[in-house]
């Protein structure tokens, strides 16, 4: 006889199981993977396993969180063995009920003492784990072992017995009982069932035969697209006047949330402008690449510190950066940044006839797409686009000097800020410019 409570079933000792397996079903095995998956001794279990083909392991106590067992040794002596699992939240037994509730194959599945692989996978979608994983289930025993010992090996081979018989253990043993489980089921399937208010109920969806109908007709007319957005809405003020946990930088996050409404704003409005749909999308932004776009709204500098960090650059990379895409995005971040590919004729010829017949010949070294202009610190780089960049240097960097050119001499008078020979441009960390005098530089 199993007597009952309502929080604990107890299960006469079964019969030796010599000559057979301690599970059939796939949800006992997976108790005994999660078992022989934690324990560090082969041996002990393998011990387990014979006291409990022994019969050795006695009445079985089920309860929420917690297996019991007295297991006697080969002596004939007797210990008190213990399995814990930790008992699901309010918060997970909600959504493993709200799911299992939605779909009535789980629900008698569990009536038929089955357990759907899909309710697992349903569960796990929500959420909620439902069976035990790697260190899921902790052994105490009066042995004094802290890892699983032969006894509570025994008892957990024996457990899977049981539970081939009825999954609903395993739910007992994860904080609720059938009883408690089936009344709650029935409740929220009836309340899914029930009209809104007063009106009268009417089915979801529509009628297969209708739906053929009208699309035998013709296909249907898409709905209207979304209104424009003139500009981003203003995102919440998360402060509130409470003090923010502990690690949560309130700034960061407004700042995230105002750059989030900005790009889906201009998103929206590309995705409604004529041939989108037919236009190449561009690749996804690369972490390095999207730290750099959100600097350009010029945030704190303790958020454009994190900024950085957060992509292992310095902030004088990211100031280099920021300054690049104002000039020109992405293309102008690789012209920056990576080196670039073989230089196309054109190109080349592009570079040795835009000085022809000029006096003050500019002086170039280099090559490799990358040209320095001795004596002036200035440079012109070939971009991955097909264009010519101007840079200049200071503070022992090149920096971005303004956008794209299509003609090399045009981007050359772009690096000399428009002032003249031997005239430079120093640049603040905040990416603002200021003439200087230029000191005489032979690097490239």
């Amino acid at each position: 006889m199993n007597r009952a409570t309502s929080e604990e079933l107890v299960f006469e000792a079964l019969p030796p199981a010599r000559g057979r397996g301690f599970a059939t079903t796939w949800w006992g095995r997976s108790w005994l993977k999660a078992l022989e998956d934690t324990a560090l001794d082969g041996e002990r279990l393998r011990q387990g396993r014979r006291h409990a083909r022994a019969g050795a392991v006695g009445a079985v106590s089920v309860r929420p969180g917690r297996l019991t067992a007295v297991v006697k040794a080969g002596d004939g002596t007797g210990h008190r063995a213990d399995v814990l699992l930790r008992q699901l939240s309010d918060r997970e037994w909600d959504r493993l009920l709200h799911t299992v509730a939605g779909e009535g194959g789980h629900i008698a599945a569990l009536l038929d003492r089955e357990m759907s692989p899909q309710l697992v996978a349903d569960a796990a979608a929500a959420g909620v784990d439902l069976l035990p994983g790697i260190g899921d289930l902790e052994p105490e025993c009066e042995c004094g072992e802290w890892d699983h010992c032969a006894h509570t090996a025994a008892l957990s081979y024996q457990v899977a017995r049981l539970l081939d018989t009825d999954p609903f253990l395993l739910l007992l043993l994860r904080g609720r009982g059938e009883q408690e489980l089936t009344d709650e089921l029935q409740r929220r399937s009836a309340a899914r069932a029930e009209p809104a208010g007063n009106a009268a109920a009417q089915p979801a969806g529509v009628p297969a035969a209708e739906s053929y109908a009208r699309w035998a007709a013709g296909p249907l007319p898409l709905p209207a697209p979304p209104p424009r957005v003139a500009e981003p809405g203003t995102g919440p003020a998360l402060g509130g006047g409470v003090p923010p946990a502990d690690g949560l930088d309130v700034g960061a996050l407004e700042f995230l949330v105002a750059d989030t409404a900005a790009r889906a704003a201009r998103l929206l409005a590309a995705a409604l402008g004529p041939g989108h749909a037919q236009e190449a999308q561009p690749a996804p932004l690369g972490e390095w690449q999207d730290a750099v776009r959100m600097a350009t709204a010029g945030p704190a500098a303790h958020i454009a510190a994190r900024l950085a960090a957060g992509c292992d650059r310095s902030a004088l990379d990211l100031d280099l950066a920021v300054r690049a895409w104002r000039f020109g995005g992405r293309p102008a971040l690789a012209a920056l940044e990576e080196q670039p590919g073989e230089v196309p004729a054109a190109a080349l010829g592009q570079l040795a006839a835009a000085w022809a017949g000029e006096e003050s010949r500019p002086v170039l070294r280099g090559g490799d797409g990358r040209w320095t202009v001795v004596g002036e610190g200035v440079q012109l780089r070939w971009g991955p686009d097909g264009r010519w960049w101007p840079f200049l240097k200071s503070r022992g960097r090149w920096w971005p000097a303004g956008p794209a050119e299509s003609e090399p001499a045009a981007a050359l008078a772009a690096a000399r800020g428009g002032g003249g020979g031997g005239r430079s441009v120093a640049v603040d960390g905040a990416g603002a410019a200021e003439p200087r005098q230029a000191r005489s530089s032979n690097t490239a």
